[in-house]
């Protein structure tokens, strides 16, 4: 992603990625940027008990329902650049599992394209996951909680408008 577009970027992909260097190229192209948010969700180990969680995806669904949501983000509040990166595969505790970066002339836009972005992601993107746990056995795929639809339900006002 030498040159990054104008517009939103999404990439799922097994590989990991580097925050800063993605940081960097979404802010290399324009001088009116005046904010930068960043969310960068790593996998947890649950209290010591994971040993790493599974990610499946459905391919080609997932980056086009996500490229939805974010074009409808970048479309609604003034941004320079929005990207979302979401890895699939095992991935152990502490290593990267999504990334979103937002920037914008003022902060504000950037905090809320980002929440929303999160939001979308970890509710409804087309991902399961699967805990792997230190003693060999698995779980059963795992969903999204209340408090996470609660999350995404404050949108639904702001984002009619």
């Amino acid at each position: 992603m030498a040159d990054t577009p104008k517009g939103p970027v999404v990439l799922v992909q097994a590989e990991d990625f580097n925050t800063g260097q993605m940081i960097e190229q979404a802010t290399s192209r324009a001088s009116n940027i005046g904010a930068v948010v960043s969310f960068t969700g790593l996998c947890r180990d649950e209290g010591g008990k994971l040993a790493a969680l599974e990610l499946e995806h459905y391919a080609g669904m997932a980056e086009a329902e996500i490229t939805r949501i974010a074009t409808r983000a970048y479309n609604h509040w003034p941004l320079d650049q929005l990207i979302a990166i979401h890895r699939y595969g095992k991935i152990a505790p502490g290593e990267n599992i999504v990334l979103v970066i937002a920037t914008s002339t003022h902060r504000q836009a950037a905090f809320e394209a980002a929440s929303y972005l999160m939001d979308f992601l970890k509710t409804k993107a087309p991902f399961w996951k699967k805990e792997h746990l230190i003693d060999g056995t698995s779980s059963e795929w795992v969903d999204a909680t209340e408090k996470d639809d609660m999350a995404l339900e404050r949108w639904e006002d702001v984002m009619s408008e």
